[in-house]
């Protein structure tokens, strides 16, 4: 018994150990405790360079853990276990992050990655599906269908057109 005359309470014992997925979301990897231990059910985490399957693995301060998030390579050392789930600033201090993500760098230094380019659309084939918008006008165009035209005229183009289709025309 403590000197203070009453039992301990497992929140005042002293920790020696965690939970792997319980640790990753109190650290904030993870949004939930069941995504963080779906994530270590899926052997992608690492402890101290042995693939981890379960997510009831405990972990401790000094342990070394190896796991990917996105397209990064993440290795982090432990160095706290944390008692609850706090705020980004307080996570930060239960870890270390040993191999910390590259910076975005200038455009004008050597051997830097290149800086991420936003994807164009991707482009069409010319003349594949339904013709776009300046593609349908310029048709109209060409076919004298123009909105807005005071004479009423088709042109040669559109004339002829109506003429292969069996269409009446309008007038000439």
């Amino acid at each position: 018994m403590p000197e203070n005359g009453h039992k301990a309470t497992p929140q005042e014992a002293p920790q020696e150990a965690l939970r792997i997925d319980k640790w990753f979301w109190h650290a904030r990897f993870f949004k939930s405790r069941s995504l963080a231990s779906k994530f270590c059910q899926a052997g992608k985490a690492r402890v101290n360079g042995t693939a981890i399957r379960k997510a009831h693995h405990m972990v401790r301060p000094g342990d070394t853990l190896t796991f990917t998030i996105g397209p990064h390579v993440r290795v982090i050392q432990i160095l706290a276990l944390g008692t609850r789930r706090g705020p980004a600033t307080e996570a930060q201090t239960l870890y270390e992050d040993l191999q910390p993500p590259a910076a975005p760098s200038k455009a004008g230094d050597a051997g830097a990655e290149p800086a991420a380019v936003p994807a164009a659309p991707p482009k069409r084939d010319p003349g594949a599906g339904r013709p776009t918008k300046s593609e349908r006008r310029a048709i109209d165009r060409l076919m004298g269908r123009e909105e807005g035209r005071q004479t009423g005229k088709r042109t040669m183009v559109g004339r002829m057109m109506d003429r292969i289709l069996g269409r009446k025309s309008g007038p000439e």
